[in-house]
């Protein structure tokens, strides 16, 4: 588990963009050890290679864009949470448009395509930022603390003015298998009026009841229902664990988050690599020998094994 993983092979999907309505094509590949997860931005014969980190985000307005010279790559983090919750170090996305696909909404497509690509291990450890000190990050009634911790946690919570939406919230506990169960097949939201507005404007022109939960004043939009009763409260976690990802290496800390979305997200990951005396990189010197620890738990914090490096 402390070790780099990538693709054990490249495999590619084709969805709908979520912005544009346009078919967009993603192929994901295997990328070598410290590579980190790259996006390609291949379009009208150019390419333009963008790495997932905090310093390339362009964006954070509906969605997280990350882009260099001029190109942009939008909905980025339904895909980056895929690869986070897996364990998926090292890759590299070539993007035939703007955007990641929406595909249904959530990040289940993604693990179904990073799981048929199949998960390798690299001979290289992972480094893992471990907060040392508490930092928050406040907007109006929004705020977003992150504490000390043995492992990731993710506490979310949303208050919105709806009957479904009132005080949601979901608390969740990091590991690839409670990725999978618990968060991934949780889905984006919105309500009628406010996609109505986006699409007046020429956004979300491929948003449909396929790819999101639509909420009317009184309830859920879509004949299926929710997948689950807290899907909102769920799928921020989401959101959230894909913008932490940008940090380019995972997290260990305790996040509680009140009315979050991307742009306060954002500000978090900034506000933390500005703060290096809060966080300390800890890199793994051989495996952790409990197969119990499935958290990125550190019992070497405590003074236990496994060695560990830090720098």
């Amino acid at each position: 588990m402390f070790l780099q993983r990538t693709l054990k092979k490249e495999i590619y999907g084709i969805g709908i963009g979520l912005h544009s309505g346009g078919k967009v094509k993603i192929v994901l590949k295997p990328a070598p050890a410290d590579h980190g997860i790259k996006f390609m931005h291949i379009k009208e014969g150019q390419q333009t290679l963008i790495d997932a980190t905090a310093e390339n985000v362009v964006a954070t307005n509906y969605a997280t864009s990350l882009g260099k010279d001029g190109k942009v790559i939008g909905t980025v983090e339904h895909l980056l949470a895929a690869f986070y919750g897996l364990g998926v170090d090292n890759a590299l996305v070539e993007v035939h448009g703007d955007e990641i696909p929406i595909m249904d909404g959530s990040a289940i497509p993604f693990v179904f395509l990073i799981k048929t690509a199949g998960i390798v291990s690299q001979k290289v450890s992972k480094k893992f930022l471990i907060l040392k000190e508490k930092i928050s990050v406040a907007e109006d009634d929004k705020k977003i603390v992150l504490e000390p911790n043995r492992f990731l946690s993710i506490f979310c919570l949303i208050d919105f003015y709806h009957p479904l939406l009132k005080k949601q919230s979901y608390n969740f506990q990091f590991s690839d298998a409670n990725f999978e169960r618990q968060i991934s097949r949780a889905r984006t939201f919105g309500f009628l009026k406010e996609v109505e507005m986006l699409k007046s404007h020429g956004l979300a022109r491929g948003g449909s009841l396929e790819n999101a939960i639509v909420l009317d004043e009184f309830g859920v939009m879509n004949e299926e229902g929710l997948r689950f009763a807290n899907e909102c409260a769920r799928h921020k976690v989401l959101d959230c664990l894909g913008d932490i990802s940008l940090l380019g290496m995972p997290l260990i800390a305790k996040v509680t988050a009140y009315k979050t979305g991307h742009a306060l997200n954002h500000q978090l990951v900034k506000k933390l690599l500005a703060t290096p005396e809060a966080w300390e990189v800890v890199v793994p010197l051989h495996d952790q020998p409990s197969a119990k620890q499935l958290e990125y738990e550190f019992p070497s914090l405590a003074g236990a094994e496994p060695q560990m490096m830090v720098s």
